[in-house]
C-alpha cells in the first residue's frame, strides 16, 4: 500500500511539473526563444545526421538552458513577490540568476559550434 501511495504521489507531482513546463512555454518569451532554437538545432541534427554522442551533448545542452531559464523565471518571480519595489540585493539576486543562464547559453553555443562547424566545413569543401 505504501508503494502505491508513493507512485500516486509521483504521478501527481509529474502533473504539476508538466503544468509548470506548459505555463513557461506559454507565457515566457525567453523560454519560447530557447524552444525555437532547440527545434532548429534538432532539425540541424537530423539534417547533418550527427552521431549518437553529439546527440547526447546537444540534448543535454538544450535541456540545461531551458531548465535554467525556468529556474531564472522562478527566482525572478519569488524576488518580485518578496520585494516588489527596487532593492539592490534583489537586483543582485536577479543578476546572478541571469548570469547562470548566460553561462549555460554560452556553453550551449560552444557545444553547437564543436558539433556543427566540422559538418559545415565538409559542405564547403
Amino acid at each position: 500500500m505504501a508503494f502505491r501511495k508513493f507512485l500516486y504521489g509521483r504521478w501527481i507531482g509529474a502533473g504539476y511539473a508538466i503544468k509548470g513546463a506548459w505555463i513557461l512555454l506559454k507565457t515566457e518569451p525567453s523560454i519560447q526563444v530557447q524552444a525555437v532554437i532547440g527545434v532548429i538545432m534538432t532539425a540541424a541534427g537530423i539534417l547533418f545526421d550527427i552521431t549518437q554522442t553529439e546527440w547526447l551533448f546537444q540534448i543535454v545542452a538544450i535541456g540545461m538552458i531551458m531548465s535554467l531559464e525556468g529556474l531564472n523565471t522562478a527566482i525572478e518571480a519569488i524576488a518580485d513577490f518578496v520585494h516588489p519595489d527596487f532593492h539592490v540585493k534583489i537586483g543582485l539576486i536577479k543578476d546572478v540568476a541571469a548570469g547562470a543562464v548566460f553561462i549555460t547559453a554560452v556553453t550551449a553555443i560552444i557545444i553547437g559550434l564543436i558539433i556543427y562547424v566540422p559538418y559545415i566545413m565538409d559542405l564547403l569543401d
